[in-house]
């Protein structure tokens, strides 16, 4: 068995890299038989230029999204084999200005054909392979651009140092059994920090007729035979779910179970096709706004709320 195959995702950088450095490989050896004289590594830069016409090194650095000093290395060796031409710029002299050469101009053409060529090819590639990949390359950088592995790596591993630590809980979806639960959790909350309001009690009283026959969802969080949490999705609009009453008991609180919620939340609501998460809260609760931060949500100006103690909104958009 291969060893990537074998050690599975923990080794995803690795396994991308190897594929990376295929890609590049093969890259070269068509620009080769095309006969353009470009390296691969160019193709970034010709192909903005092309289209953009004069950029500085910065800028060019930005717009292909690699880092300054690699483009510096990429443009010193195609102004070397003529590709590109240089000046400084006459309003911030500390600035480099890059163009394609005469000579790069002509030989466009035929990295036309050798771009339509590639693309063909990869689009039949990426057929074979029966999955969406170049989304999902997109879908798994905006995440990390949201959390980046380092900072996921130590949520996991501040999630396993806590006392009675959260892979003892498990979270279950919604029966009747669990209303008891859920009504006096939330109420409990609420009491203590707030006033209990009319649209508390709709969905308190008959969650299955207030949140779930309309399409929403509850979680409830078991450590043992005890509920120590739980969190409601009700619909919200077009594509849109709200989280709301959230709560882990006091005995509870400091071992990760809200951002466990938080998680599988986002998770059903994800796999409803909904793309956005919606909530609503109070600047007051410290804590639960650090916990909606990490997980992704932003404030947002939205419909009026119906609940008085309401003075913040958030949002996470579901890619």
């Amino acid at each position: 068995m291969d060893f990537y195959e074998r050690i599975g995702v923990v080794a995803m950088g690795s396994r991308l890299r190897r594929l990376a450095e295929r890609f590049t490989d093969d890259a070269a050896v068509v620009c080769a038989q095309y006969g353009s004289g470009m390296e691969a590594r160019w193709y970034p830069v010709v192909l903005t230029l092309a289209a953009r016409g004069e950029l500085s090194v910065t800028e060019l650095a930005q717009d292909i999204g690699h880092s300054h000093v690699s483009v510096v290395q990429i443009v010193r060796a195609m102004t070397k084999q003529g590709w590109l031409t240089t000046r400084k710029s006459t309003t911030d002299r500390r600035a480099t200005l890059v163009k394609l050469s005469a000579k790069a101009r002509r030989g466009l053409p035929k990295l036309d054909r050798q771009t339509a060529d590639v693309r063909r090819a990869a689009e039949r590639l990426l057929d074979e392979v029966g999955q969406d990949f170049w989304a999902a390359v997109g879908r798994c950088e905006r995440a990390l651009t949201r959390e980046s592995l380092v900072d996921r790596v130590a949520r996991v591993r501040a999630e396993g140092e806590h006392s009675g630590a959260v892979g003892d809980v498990r979270v279950v979806d919604f029966e009747p059994a669990h209303a008891a639960a859920f009504r006096a959790m939330n109420l409990k909350w609420i009491e203590a920090n707030f006033t209990v309001e009319p649209s508390d009690l709709r969905q308190l009283d008959d969650p299955q007729r207030s949140i779930l026959d309309p399409g929403g969802h509850i979680l409830v969080a078991f450590d043992g035979a005890e509920v120590i949490g739980v969190c409601a999705l009700a619909p919200h609009g077009e594509g849109c779910f709200e989280l709301a009453k959230m709560t882990v008991s006091e005995t509870a609180r400091g071992r990760g179970i809200g951002e466990l919620l938080g998680r599988a939340a986002i998770t059903w609501t994800r796999a409803q096709g909904a793309t956005r998460l919606y909530l609503e809260s109070n600047t007051k609760l410290e804590p639960a706004i650090r916990l909606y931060r990490r997980l992704g949500f932003v404030e947002v100006k939205g419909e009026p709320s119906p609940y008085a103690r309401a003075n913040i909104q958030m949002e996470l958009a579901l890619d």
